[in-house]
């Protein structure tokens, strides 16, 4: 396999996982994106210019997921390797529960599959088997590579995912507070068993939340109900804990964003309800913390990348 395009653009979602009771299976894409170029150099260094999140505190080296990513797809379609000029604009927030380090993974991947000669070969479901080496699970990997909401799940040890019917009117805000959380302090309070009652309201809600994705966002508060991760993560989420209760007592269809601590509302309506993008007045100072939202409209495109200049 050869390399056919010395630089490409690429763009990916944030992603937010779970959606309250689809635990490890459910995500959906966010309007919110990072934008990379990519310039295969005759070296092998690596270059790396970073503006936004993450601008001074992320690796310029080797070690910097996108490029770790880059390595490991074409290692996978057995191309070249090259030395790389790389220039991200950041968007999505770190360590928020909005799959950063799946962006980061899937962005360089996608990088990969735009600079070789036979994209095919880092189709979709290559693109995940790979992602979810990175990540371990792809709840998130598959919102960002499919883009809209999917479900994943795992068969023979390897990773599969579905796109979701997401209905036109579905909008999305996700509230960002100013505090981190990463995600094995989060994992780190879930039990190891859950009551079996708990397993099957669950089940049953994930299944109404498909349905009400798909068109019916009156449906959406009951469907977005869980019992399997957001009570026992309630101490460790500080100001979202206090957040979510608070939606919620409003009617609106609120629940952490992956591992947290950022919220996310889904429903119809949500800037007439004053969850626009920006910074929403009527949420500030909820759990001490200024909170700023991010809102989208209809189904988030998922991973993109193309060559510059063909």
């Amino acid at each position: 396999m050869r390399i056919s395009a010395d630089h490409v653009r690429v763009s990916v979602p944030a992603t937010s996982g779970n959606l309250g009771p689809g635990f490890d299976a459910l995500g959906m894409a966010l309007g919110l994106r990072d934008e990379l170029e990519v310039r295969a150099v005759a070296s092998r260094t690596v270059e790396l210019e970073i503006e936004g999140e993450g601008a001074d505190t992320l690796p310029r080296d080797e070690s910097h997921l996108v490029v770790q990513a880059i390595r490991a797809a074409l290692d996978h379609v057995g191309a070249s390797q090259t030395g790389l000029a790389i220039r991200a604009t950041n968007r999505i927030p770190h360590g928020r529960g909005l799959g950063s380090s799946a962006a980061a993974v899937v962005a360089g991947i996608t990088a990969a599959r735009a600079m070789i000669a036979e994209p095919e070969a880092l189709g979709r479901a290559e693109a995940l088997r790979l992602a979810t080496a990175f990540e371990g699970h792809p709840d998130n990997a598959a919102p960002a590579i499919y883009g809209g909401a999917t479900v994943a799940w795992t068969e023979d040890g390897a990773p599969r995912a579905a796109a979701l019917e997401v209905g036109d009117q579905i909008e999305t805000s996700v509230l960002v507070p100013a505090a981190t959380l990463p995600t094995k302090e989060a994992r780190a309070v879930l039990p190891s068993q859950v009551p079996h009652t708990h397993a099957a309201f669950n089940a049953g809600r994930s299944a109404l939340l498909v349905h009400a994705l798909a068109g019916r966002p009156e449906l959406l508060f009951d469907a977005t109900e869980d019992r399997l991760h957001q009570g026992y993560r309630a101490n460790v989420l500080g100001p979202a804990t206090v957040l979510l209760r608070h939606l919620r007592d409003r009617g609106l269809a609120a629940v952490i964003s992956g591992a947290g601590p950022s919220v996310l509302v889904i429903g119809e309506g949500l800037d007439a309800a004053g969850l626009g993008a920006g910074l929403p007045a009527a949420l500030q100072g909820i759990g001490d913390s200024g909170w700023r939202a991010f809102h989208t409209v209809g189904r988030v495109a998922g991973a993109s990348g193309e060559p510059v200049g063909v």
